[in-house]
C-alpha cells in the first residue's frame, strides 16, 4: 500500500494551476490502467442534450430481456477525471458482471459548479431508462455506482429521482463517497491521510459549491437531507484512512434508520483512491463486496 501511495504521488502537478492538476491526474490514471479485458466492446456516444458517454459491454448478443445497466459516475473531487480516468474500473465491471456500464463525462467544477454535474448525471440516467442509447436494456435492472465525488452524485441522483416521483435504481453503490461537510471524527483523525487530506476535501467542496447556501442543499450534500426514506438500497464501501470515512458510515446509519437496506464495508487498511490498487490483498475484499452487492441487486 505504501508503494501504491508513493507511485500515485509521483505524478505531481508541475504547478498549482488547474490545468496542471488535471494533466497530472490524467497521467496518473493512465499509469494505473491495464489492458482492456478480452471479450468486451467499448464505444463513445454523443447524443443531443447529453454529456459524452462511454459504453462498456460484453461482446455478443444481449440477454433476451436486454442488458442490465450500471450508470458509472467517476471521482476526482468534481474537478478532475473523465472517460479515460476510470475506464479500468468500468471495463472490469462490464466483463466481470456481464452487464452494460455507461460512464458519464459530466461537466467539471470550477467552470461548471453545482448542479451541472448532477444535471448531466440525471440526464444520462433518464436516457438509459428511456432506451435512447441504441442498446437493448432491461429497464427493471438498473443501478448507479460512483466513487468519491461520483458517490456524492450517485446518492444525489437517488434523492433527485425521489423528489421527481421517478423510480429508484435497484442499487446505489457508493465507494468512499463525499456526502457532507460535517465536522466528523474522521475529518480530524485522517486530516493528513495520504491521497486525500481534509484540506484537499475542503478545496474540492469550495470548487463544486462556491456559494455558502449550497452547502445546505441535500442534492449538493446528501447528508443534509432530512428524510432518506424511499431511496434505493445501498452498498457503501469506505476506506479506513480517509477523512471521508464517516460520511459513508453516517449515510448507512441514516438509511437503516429510514428502513432502507444498506450494506456497509468498512475498508480496513484502505486509503482514498485505492480502487486503482487492484492487486493488493487489502483491496480485493472491497472489490468482492461490491461485485456481490451488484450481482445480488441485478440478478
Amino acid at each position: 500500500m505504501t508503494a501504491f501511495i508513493e507511485h500515485t504521488r509521483s505524478f505531481a502537478a508541475r504547478d498549482a494551476s488547474l490545468a496542471a492538476q488535471r494533466d497530472a491526474y490524467s497521467r496518473m490514471a493512465a499509469a494505473f490502467t491495464p489492458a482492456q479485458p478480452p471479450g468486451l466492446q467499448v464505444r463513445d456516444l454523443l447524443l443531443p442534450g447529453l454529456a459524452p458517454l462511454r459504453l462498456f459491454r460484453p461482446s455478443g448478443d444481449a440477454p433476451a430481456s436486454g442488458w442490465p445497466v450500471l450508470l458509472f459516475l467517476h471521482g476526482g473531487g468534481w474537478m478532475l477525471g473523465d472517460l479515460d480516468s476510470h475506464a479500468f474500473f468500468c471495463a472490469e465491471l462490464a466483463a466481470r458482471l456481464q452487464l452494460l456500464v455507461v460512464a458519464v463525462d459530466y461537466r467539471l467544477a470550477p467552470e461548471h459548479p453545482f448542479p451541472a454535474a448532477l444535471d448531466d448525471s440525471l440526464a444520462a440516467w433518464r436516457a438509459i431508462r428511456d432506451g435512447t442509447l441504441h442498446e437493448p436494456i432491461d429497464r427493471g435492472r438498473l443501478a448507479v455506482l460512483g466513487d468519491s465525488a461520483g458517490g456524492n452524485l450517485a446518492a444525489a441522483l437517488c434523492l433527485a429521482l425521489r423528489e421527481a416521483g421517478e423510480a429508484q435504481p435497484r442499487l446505489q453503490a457508493l465507494v468512499y463517497p463525499a456526502l457532507g461537510d460535517h465536522d466528523t471524527a474522521s475529518r480530524h483523525a485522517c486530516a493528513d491521510a495520504p491521497l486525500l487530506s481534509t484540506q484537499d476535501l475542503h478545496d474540492c467542496l469550495a470548487s463544486y459549491l462556491p456559494e455558502p447556501s449550497q452547502r445546505h442543499q441535500p442534492l449538493a450534500l446528501p447528508l443534509h437531507a432530512q428524510d432518506l426514506r424511499g431511496l434505493a438500497p445501498a452498498f457503501v464501501g469506505v476506506a479506513e484512512f480517509d477523512p471521508l470515512r464517516d460520511d459513508g458510515l453516517h449515510y448507512v446509519q441514516r438509511l437503516r434508520a429510514a428502513s432502507v437496506p444498506a450494506h456497509y464495508f468498512p475498508g480496513p487498511g484502505l486509503v482514498h483512491g485505492c480502487l486503482r490498487a487492484r492487486a493488493l490483498p487489502e483491496v480485493q475484499p472491497l472489490y468482492q463486496a461490491l461485485f456481490d452487492a451488484l450481482e445480488h441487486s441485478l440478478r
